[in-house]
């Protein structure tokens, strides 16, 4: 069955009853909704796999399968649909099994026009609310996992280089030990990690802050490119990585309607994790090319790959990929996320071939307009 709670201006409201005048009472009192009509188990079952409804009302008794086991076939496959049983019944049992079974309401039969309009409101407002306290506490978890994933990936550079100067100060560190200059070098290096991170910070910020803004302007892919490709020479420099650009068609043009913050992000977040992964002296290939109807934008490495049973995680949230299990990958593990979630929202495709021990390959894929 289609998952429930698509946004939608107009209400679906699924009536289930074997007596056509209940159900055309029901139509007539939410002339507002888009109301279905079945008269069975079996013909609301075939509604719900092919249309998302926003709230089910059913009676108890009907043949072939009755409102209880119509209820408990809803609550295996769409837990959250907001269903009311009618009843022409009081039966105490009969409302313990409909209760355990997951009813959100009863009607009792005959129907009346107030209770019938005012059950279904509150039904829908309570689980309205509901919603939105599971998505205040999905938010809460989400911040708490990534406050203590900063305080895991600032703890290490910053005690480094706390532990450094506090030998310094002691005299513990002198410029004339043996190995003084090695272990400026590693606090430079963790100088350079920690201020990286926090420049990731900020960028994450920068760009996620303006999510609601989707404003799409002309854009010219290959520029944006060049841009991220200056932006990161000097990190790929201190590996003695190599970036090869490969433009068969400059992309230049066909600019894109695209949001020019967000692709920028993008493709910086794919250019950071070839170079991050790829080996020192290892290779980067970039390569831009327009078909008959998209642009494709490719980062390939020769880096260490991404074993078949990573895959399916590599576009979670806080995911990376640790093959040597130190638990010091470097970053947030949220580029991937964010680089195909604003890729999808500007009408393009993010796809990931990689096999472990020979390499990755991210490529950007957008539809071309029609000229």
């Amino acid at each position: 069955m289609p998952a429930n709670g698509t946004a939608r201006t107009v209400k679906k409201l699924l009536v289930v009853d074997d007596e056509p005048l209940i159900r055309e009472l029901c139509a007539n009192v939410f002339d507002s909704y888009k109301v279905l009509q079945a008269a069975d188990g079996f013909d609301a079952l075939k509604f719900l796999n092919h249309e998302d409804v926003d709230i089910v009302l059913t009676d108890v008794n009907m043949p072939n399968i009755d409102g209880l086991e119509f209820l408990r076939i809803i609550r295996q496959e769409q837990p959250n649909l907001p269903v009311i049983l009618m009843t022409g019944y009081s039966d105490k049992e009969l409302i313990l099994k409909a209760l355990k079974a997951g009813a959100d309401d009863f009607i009792t039969k005959p129907i009346g026009v107030l209770q019938l309009s005012t059950t279904v409101e509150k039904v829908l407002e309570r689980h309205a609310l509901q919603r939105e306290l599971a998505d205040l506490r999905h938010i809460d978890r989400l911040k708490n996992e990534f406050l203590g994933l900063i305080s895991h990936k600032l703890k290490t550079p910053t005690t480094a280089i706390s532990l450094f100067i506090q030998n310094l100060a002691e005299g513990v560190e002198s410029p004339t030990d043996e190995n003084f200059l090695q272990i400026l070098t590693m606090v430079q290096e963790e100088t350079t990690h920690l201020e990286k991170l926090i420049q990731d910070l900020l960028y994450f910020s920068d760009a996620t802050l303006q999510e609601s803004d989707m404003t799409l302007e002309l854009t010219d892919l290959g520029q944006v490119t060049s841009l991220v490709i200056e932006e990161l020479r000097t990190t790929a420099q201190a590996k003695s990585v190599q970036i090869s650009v490969n433009m068969s068609v400059p992309l230049t043009d066909r600019p894109l309607p695209l949001h020019p913050q967000r692709i920028h992000f993008a493709v910086r977040a794919l250019l950071d994790n070839a170079i991050k992964f790829t080996p020192q002296q290892g290779a980067v290939k970039i390569t831009g090319r327009q078909e008959t109807d998209r642009v494709k934008l490719s980062i390939e490495d020769n880096g260490i790959g991404i074993p078949g049973t990573e895959m399916p995680k590599i576009f979670n949230k806080f995911y990376q990929f640790d093959p040597e299990n130190t638990g010091q990958i470097r970053g947030f593990g949220l580029g991937l996320y964010y680089a195909r979630d604003f890729i999808r929202a500007m009408g393009g495709q993010l796809l990931i071939d990689s096999q472990l021990g020979a390499g990755t390959t991210a490529t950007i894929e957008f539809p071309l307009a029609e000229t």
